[in-house]
């Protein structure tokens, strides 16, 4: 596949398209959520600037590279604060059906208390739509692996919301 540079309108359809979840994927690596943002504006600055040549389907370069941001940030050190201690902005990241904001809260905090490795599938499935097999494929891992991840983190997940659950 040929790469090029992206216009700025480009650049600008790309973000309203991922952005959003470009950073809860990248709030699924870093420590908090402002690290999350930085290393997703990295990315889409350098796109701005042309520095960097994209191939035909940006999409599954954006995770890569947004991925492989978040973790140079978290292997750096930058702000260095626990997930327990970021905080919780439930509201622009999670919608409830029938906007219980107790319940978006819950899954704020069900989703933190996650092993990183099951965090990591379930936004990248979840919040940004890609299959199990694309979510291995940005992981280096089996598509079954993947799939494993998924469903504890699902039954963990679901276990925790119990309480919302109606009837």
């Amino acid at each position: 596949m040929a790469e090029r540079k992206l216009s700025a309108d480009e650049v600008r359809r790309l973000y309203d398209q991922h952005g959003p979840a470009l950073v809860m994927y990248a709030c699924s690596i870093v420590a908090d959520s402002a690290a999350a943002e930085d290393a997703v504006h990295q990315i889409f600055l350098r796109l701005l600037q042309g520095d960097i040549p994209v191939p035909g389907v940006p999409g599954a370069y954006l995770y890569r590279a947004v991925r492989n941001a978040a973790l140079n940030s978290r292997r750096n050190g930058k702000r260095s604060v626990s997930l327990e201690e970021q905080p919780v902005r439930a509201k622009s990241l999670f919608q409830h059906s029938d906007e219980n904001p107790e319940a978006a809260l819950a899954l704020q905090a069900a989703r933190l208390e996650l092993p990183e490795e099951q965090r990591e599938v379930v936004v990248l499935r979840i919040w940004s739509g890609m299959t199990l097999e694309e979510a291995a494929n940005l992981c280096g891992i089996t598509t079954n692996t993947a799939a494993s991840r998924y469903r504890y983190a699902l039954e963990k997940l679901r276990e925790r919301l119990k309480p919302f659950q109606k009837g």
